[in-house]
């Protein structure tokens, strides 16, 4: 049993879909299939920024563009604007402009934004854990890999 299968086993979705259409939702959805609609959504999730700006929107709430930026260290304006047009275009992002002088407009997330921020968020606290774990590990790996 290949880790793929494997991983379709565990996960319930055990067919093979790989070549289907799912046009029209006829088909089960299934994010091992290179062809299916769910992986292409799941890939776009998986993006560090959606994951971070999903995190910070569920931690701190509604937030200015300005304010996504500092909160999510390191994201340039491009990116941030990127993901964000990709967050609300999937629903789980509300862009909200208040016809003030000049406009304020603010992010916040939708339903489905926060149910699956709640699902990031121990998965954010894991990291945070177990990074010097996993720092070491590459560490011993890459002394025991070196070249000479």
């Amino acid at each position: 049993m290949t880790t793929e299968e494997a991983a379709r086993a565990e996960s319930g979705t055990g067919r093979q879909g790989q070549g289907q259409e799912w046009e029209g939702g006829e088909q089960e959805l299934d994010v091992f299939a290179q062809l299916c609609p769910s992986r292409a959504m799941f890939a776009e999730l998986a993006d560090k920024w959606s994951m971070l700006i999903l995190m910070s929107l569920a931690a701190c709430g509604q937030q200015r563009f300005s304010e996504l930026q500092r909160g999510v260290g390191g994201v340039s304006r491009k990116m941030l604007t990127q993901s964000l047009r990709s967050l609300e275009r999937s629903g789980l992002v509300r862009r909200s402009v208040f016809p003030e002088t000049p406009p304020r407009v603010v992010y916040d997330l939708l339903p489905l934004g926060r149910e699956l921020a709640v699902l990031l968020a121990p998965l954010g606290r894991w990291t945070e854990q177990r990074t010097g774990q996993m720092l070491a590990a590459r560490e011993e790996f890459d002394e025991a890999h070196a070249e000479g």
